[in-house]
């Protein structure tokens, strides 16, 4: 009896070990809100404190849980969101889908997309929007609307978007879906690739663009990303040469003169510096720092930051 026992435990052990084991398919979602539908201004959506904040973090949440929704519809066995605007702490976690992690908050080394590494399969981005100077776009910035007038890698100008795919690219992902208005859409292709984009507006200035209902934006979002995820083999990551030249030029010359004084940067023009970083890793953890020196809040009195 002992015998047969022991004979069908070894059975079953051999059976448990040929069954191929689940590929895991895990999707990093880094989320803005500029490019989140509905959204026209800073001063009544898209800050703490604004008339319409709390609705339009909640419909931020909401085109998030889309692209969950769109990524678990396409087979996804993990996913993990960034928060990315502002302080990094808008999307409301009671409301995220159970299934997905969240990353909240700044400073953090890699930014808008702290946690990517490569064991991600694809890059989703939610609520982007176009660079700083960029016309038909609305609340065009890039990374701080206060300090930062252009950003070039390896001497090619970049919108946030860039930036962000390029940080993936030096893990080997791919970035595979974008929403937000038209303008940043046709940018992230001529930059990225075919990549999957939805316009949840069309925009025709700054501030002013045509909307559609949420309800509408959200359905787009899920069926586009569920699309480019099925369709992630098809596209490449957005890989630099290293090291990688971060050029920054200033909106004010006093911060290119600070920024100039530490080792290794160069100061070419009188607002503009260079770093020459020796991955997109080092490069985005030079930028973390040089942006967020004199930015956050140092103890509970001390208001929140603007990014």
């Amino acid at each position: 009896m002992r015998i047969r026992l022991c004979s069908l435990l070894s059975i079953l052990l051999l059976a448990a070990a040929a069954k191929p084991q689940e590929k895991k398919l895990k999707i990093y979602i880094s989320a803005d809100m500029e490019g989140i539908g509905g959204v026209s201004t800073w001063q009544v959506q898209a800050a703490p404190g604004a008339p319409e904040y709390e609705k339009f973090r909640r419909l931020m949440t909401q085109e998030v849980n889309s692209a969950i929704s769109g990524a678990f519809d396409a087979g996804a066995t993990e996913v993990l969101v960034s928060d990315s605007h502002w302080n990094a702490q808008n999307i409301d976690i009671e409301l995220l889908d159970h299934r997905a992690r969240l990353v909240r908050a700044f400073p953090r080394p890699l930014a808008m997309m702290q946690g990517i590494d490569g064991t991600f399969d694809a890059v989703v981005f939610i609520g982007y929007h176009a660079g700083e100077g960029t016309p038909s776009a609305i609340l065009a910035h890039t990374m701080s609307s206060a300090r930062i007038f252009e950003l070039k890698l390896n001497d090619n100008v970049v919108p946030e978007a860039g930036l962000n795919a390029a940080i993936a690219g030096d893990f080997g992902v791919p970035v595979v879906f974008l929403s937000g208005d038209q303008t940043i859409g046709q940018r992230a292709r001529e930059l990225l690739g075919p990549i999957v984009t939805v316009a949840v507006k069309q925009a025709t200035g700054f501030y002013s663009a045509t909307m559609m209902n949420p309800a509408e934006s959200q359905r787009l979002i899920q069926e586009g990303v569920k699309r480019a995820v099925e369709g992630r083999k098809e596209m490449k990551a957005y890989r630099l040469t290293h090291p990688v030249k971060v050029e920054v030029t200033f909106k004010n010359i006093v911060d290119a003169e600070l920024v100039s004084e530490l080792p290794g940067v160069e100061r070419p023009r009188g607002s503009t510096i260079v770093f020459k970083a020796h991955d997109m890793i080092e490069g985005s953890k030079f930028l973390e720092a040089v942006l967020g020196m004199n930015t956050f809040p140092r103890n509970a009195a001390d208001s929140e930051p603007k990014r």
